[in-house]
């Protein structure tokens, strides 16, 4: 008997991933909701492969490279410690990104900020209608694969709106602490919207968890 994806729990339950948990550091996160919850903005079928291949393949492939490195280190190989370099950023920025991601969504979601979140917003954008056209413009213009990223300068005490090339985290490409995160990898949405992005993207607005995106504003100050 078929079983519908809204109903499917939200860890994917497979031996690769009870050997991961158990054998290496890093491990795939369970979502905050199921796979269908934000249905229909995003399919349970893009959640699933989203969650359960996508992400646990940048899991899997960081832990592998972080062990090469150990043993790198371990033998003194600093040349081959060096060419892992771009494994490590591409894999763990990917586990990054995506554990925020699941976070910034929520079935309850969408609407507009409220409190401290939303004074900032007005604040250094005019308005949030403002604020939400900048940051998909910026979602827009990644060209290929990466992120759109709205994140919080600690120096300038101050939001602002990034783009992201491929896996490349936020914070430690840029110095901004990530707040809200929108990926624009075709994997996030080409089963349910083909290649046109501006269509994700205006859906996606309506499953924003911005109790999540307050959280980290405050976290961040």
């Amino acid at each position: 008997m078929a079983v519908s994806l809204s109903n499917v729990a939200r860890r994917c339950a497979t031996r690769s991933l009870t050997a991961v948990a158990v054998a290496q550091k890093h491990t795939l996160p369970d979502l905050p909701y199921d796979y269908g919850a934000l249905a229909p903005h995003i399919s349970p079928e893009i959640m699933q492969l989203h969650h359960c291949k996508h992400h646990q393949t940048y899991v899997n492939n960081l832990n592998v490279a972080e062990e090469k490195l150990a043993e790198c280190v371990a033998k003194g190989d600093a040349s081959g410690a060096i060419a892992l370099g771009g494994a490590i950023k591409f894999n763990g920025g990917g586990h990054i990104n995506h554990s925020i991601f699941w976070q910034n969504l929520s079935p309850n979601g969408g609407g507009e900020p409220a409190g401290d979140l939303s004074t900032a917003i007005t604040t250094h954008f005019g308005s949030f209608e403002a604020f939400q056209q900048k940051m998909t413009a910026a979602a827009v213009s990644v060209q290929g694969s990466g992120w759109a990223w709205l994140g919080y300068n600690t120096e300038r005490k101050q939001l602002a709106i990034a783009a992201c090339p491929n896996q490349d985290p936020l914070q430690a490409t840029t110095g901004l602490v990530p707040l809200l995160g929108i990926d624009v990898w075709e994997h996030a949405y080409y089963l349910q919207y083909k290649n046109v992005r501006p269509d994700y993207l205006k859906a996606i607005w309506n499953v924003v968890n911005w109790e999540d995106v307050a959280s980290r504003y405050q976290g961040a100050q």
